[in-house]
C-alpha cells in the first residue's frame, strides 16, 4: 500500500457547523443537508476556492463569482450577465443566500435543477455562460497539486471529477446565510422601525393593499420567499415559458420562482429578465401594471383592475420597509469574500 492510499484511509474531514440565526432557528426547521454531501470544513474551503477560480471556465476568464459577486449579494447587478466571449444570457443572475432552506430543492428561475449539486453542473458547460468542458476542467484540476491535496482532504480521494467539484461548491453555497438586516434586528427587539417602515410592513401584509406576503413571506418566514413558482402578471404573451418549458405543462407557462426579497438594496435589476431597474418600478407593476394571461396566479386577485392601486404614500412606505430587509453584514462578511 502506498502513502497516498494510507492517507486516503485515515484522514477524516472536520464537520462544519452552520451559524444559524436565532430567528431562523425559532421559525424554520433545520436545513436538510444531503446524506452523501455532509458539510465539512475541508469541503466548504474547497468549494469556496472553486467558486472564485476561473479554472472552471473554458478560457479561464470567468468564475462562479463573476456573475455572483459577494459584495452584491452574490449577483452582478446586470440585467443579463456577460459570459465567456461577452455572450449575453436572457435571465438575470439570481442572488445566492439562505439556499440551505430551499426545501423543495428546485433551483434557478425555472426550477430546472433539483439540487444545489446539480445546479452547479450546467453553468460550467453552458455556451453563453462559462463555456467549459468538464473533461478538460477536471484534467486541469487533477494536474494541480494543491487541488489534488484539497480534494483528498475533503473527500478522501485525489481522483477529481465533476461530481466532487459540484459537491464542494454546494457545500460552500449552503454556508451563505443572510439573517442580520434591520428588520431582523427589529424582530429581535434590538431596534425600532421608523413610522414609514412600520406602515410599509403593514401595506406588505394587508390583503386589501399590498398583499405581498403570500409569495414573499412575512415576519414568521425569515427566508422571505415561498420558494414556489408563480405567474405574477408580467406579460400577456410569453417569450420565456419559465417553469412550463421544464415541465412541458402549458399550465406552468410564464411561472418563475419567487425570489427572496432580502437584500433588495444590492440586487437590482429585478424579475427573471431584469426588466425593472428600480424598486419603484417593481411596486408600480403590482400597483398598476398587472397583465392577464391564461396562467395568471390566483394570488394576483386584482389583475382585471391592473393591480392593487396603492397610494403614493403607501408606495413610499412599502419601499422603506423593503429596504429594511437588506443585510449589510452579509455583503461585507469576510468569510464569503475571496
Amino acid at each position: 500500500m502506498n502513502c497516498a492510499s494510507k492517507e486516503e484511509e485515515i484522514y477524516t474531514p472536520i464537520p462544519y457547523s452552520l451559524e444559524i440565526p436565532v430567528l431562523f432557528a425559532d421559525k424554520l426547521i433545520a436545513p436538510i443537508i444531503p446524506a452523501d454531501n455532509p458539510l465539512t470544513q475541508e469541503g466548504v474551503a474547497l468549494g469556496k476556492k472553486l467558486f472564485f477560480d476561473t479554472i472552471l471556465s473554458g478560457d479561464e476568464t470567468q468564475s462562479c463569482a463573476s456573475c455572483h459577486d459577494p459584495k452584491k449579494s452574490f449577483t452582478d447587478q446586470q440585467r443579463f450577465s456577460n459570459g465567456v466571449n461577452d455572450n449575453l444570457g436572457t435571465r438575470n443572475a439570481m442572488p445566492l443566500f439562505n439556499l440551505a432552506w430551499n426545501f423543495d430543492e428546485r433551483f434557478a428561475w425555472d426550477g430546472k435543477e433539483f439540487s444545489l449539486e446539480k445546479q452547479a453542473l450546467e453553468p460550467v458547460t453552458n455556451p453563453i455562460e462559462m463555456h467549459g468542458n468538464w473533461e478538460n476542467i477536471t484534467k486541469k484540476l487533477q494536474n494541480n497539486l494543491e487541488y489534488k491535496d484539497l480534494f483528498l482532504r475533503a473527500f478522501g480521494t485525489s481522483i477529481i471529477d465533476s461530481t466532487l467539484v459540484t459537491k464542494a461548491i454546494a457545500q460552500f453555497e449552503r454556508t451563505l446565510i443572510s439573517g442580520n438586516s434591520k428588520f431582523d434586528k427589529y424582530l429581535r427587539g434590538e431596534i425600532n422601525l421608523t413610522p414609514e417602515e412600520q406602515n410599509g410592513f403593514d401595506v406588505f401584509m394587508d390583503e386589501s393593499k399590498g398583499d405581498c406576503f403570500h409569495c414573499h413571506g412575512s415576519d414568521n418566514n425569515p427566508i422571505w420567499s415561498d420558494n414556489k413558482f408563480h405567474n405574477n402578471g408580467l406579460d400577456n404573451v410569453f417569450v420565456d415559458l419559465g417553469l412550463g418549458k421544464i415541465t412541458g405543462d402549458p399550465k406552468d407557462n410564464g411561472k418563475f420562482k419567487s425570489p427572496s426579497i432580502r437584500n433588495l438594496a444590492f440586487t437590482a435589476p429585478y424579475m427573471h429578465d431584469g426588466r425593472f431597474a428600480t424598486l419603484e418600478e417593481v411596486i408600480n407593476h403590482y400597483s398598476e401594471g398587472l397583465k392577464r394571461s391564461p396562467t395568471i396566479d390566483p394570488l394576483m386577485k386584482k389583475v382585471d383592475e391592473g393591480g392593487v392601486h396603492l397610494s403614493t404614500q403607501d408606495k413610499s412606505n412599502l419601499k422603506a420597509f423593503l429596504q429594511t430587509l437588506s443585510d449589510y453584514n452579509f455583503i461585507k462578511n469576510p468569510t464569503f469574500q475571496r
